[in-house]
C-alpha cells in the first residue's frame, strides 16, 4: 500500500517545495523514495517515525534542482537546502539532524544502515528506486507505488539533472554519483587518490 503523506505542518512544506522547485520526474522519484521505504520498513516489520522518515525522503535531492549553488557535494547541499525550510517550520534541532543526516548520507555505502531507521530507509527507498537495490522485498507494492508516482523516463532524466549540477558546478563533483556519471557522459575522471598521495609534500 502507498503510504500516507503525514500530516504536519512541516511536511506539507516539504512537498510544497519540493514540487515547486522540482521536474516532474524529480518529484516522482522523492516520492517513490518515500512510497518503496515504507513497503520495505512494512515487509521488515520495522517501526520508524514516520514524519522524520517523509522528511527525508521528499527533500533527499534538493541538492540537485536550482536552489543548489553547487558549492560542496550535493548531498549536503541538500541537506543544509532542508534544514533550513524546517528551521523556519520550527522543528526540534534534534529532529532536523536526523534528517540532515538521511539526506546528505543517502548516497554514501555502508553507513545509513548502522543508523535510525528514518536514516536508513531514505537511502533503501532511494535505492530500490534506481536500480541498486532489488525490487523484491516491494514486490507487492510496485503496481500500486508505479501507477501513483510514474517514472516518466528516469533511466534518462537522472544523469540529465546530475550532469546540469556539474556543468554548472564543478565542485559538485566531489560526490561519488556525480563523478560517475561525468566519467560516463564527458569523459571527466575525478582526482585519483594514489595522485593526491604521491604529490603531497612531504619527504619521505
Amino acid at each position: 500500500m502507498t503510504a500516507a503523506i503525514p500530516d504536519t505542518r512541516a511536511c506539507r512544506a516539504a512537498t510544497e517545495l519540493a514540487r515547486r522547485v522540482s521536474e516532474p520526474c524529480l518529484f516522482h522519484h522523492v516520492m517513490r523514495t518515500h512510497a518503496f521505504g515504507h513497503a520495505a520498513a512494512a515487509a521488515q516489520g520495522l517501526r520508524y517515525d514516520a514524519e522524520l522518515f517523509y522528511l527525508g525522503a521528499v527533500l533527499h535531492d534538493l541538492g540537485l534542482t536550482e536552489l543548489a549553488k553547487g558549492e560542496q557535494r550535493f548531498e549536503v547541499e541538500g541537506a543544509d537546502l532542508a534544514k533550513e525550510l524546517l528551521a523556519r517550520e520550527g522543528m526540534r534541532d534534534a529532529d532536523i539532524d536526523v534528517v540532515w543526516d538521511a539526506i546528505a548520507l543517502h548516497t554514501t555505502v555502508g553507513i545509513p544502515p548502522r543508523k535510525r531507521p528514518e536514516i536508513a530507509l531514505v537511502q533503501l527507498g532511494a535505492g530500490i528506486d534506481v536500480g541498486v537495490v532489488s525490487t523484491d522485498a516491494v514486490a507487492a507494492a510496485l503496481p500500486e507505488i508505479l501507477e501513483a508516482w510514474p517514472r516518466l523516463a528516469l533511466k534518462t532524466q537522472l544523469p540529465r539533472y546530475v550532469l546540469a549540477l556539474h556543468d554548472r558546478a564543478p565542485r559538485a563533483r566531489t560526490s561519488p554519483v556525480v563523478a560517475d556519471i561525468a566519467e560516463r557522459h564527458r569523459g571527466v575522471r575525478p582526482p585519483n587518490l594514489c595522485d593526491l598521495i604521491e604529490r603531497a609534500r612531504f619527504a619521505e
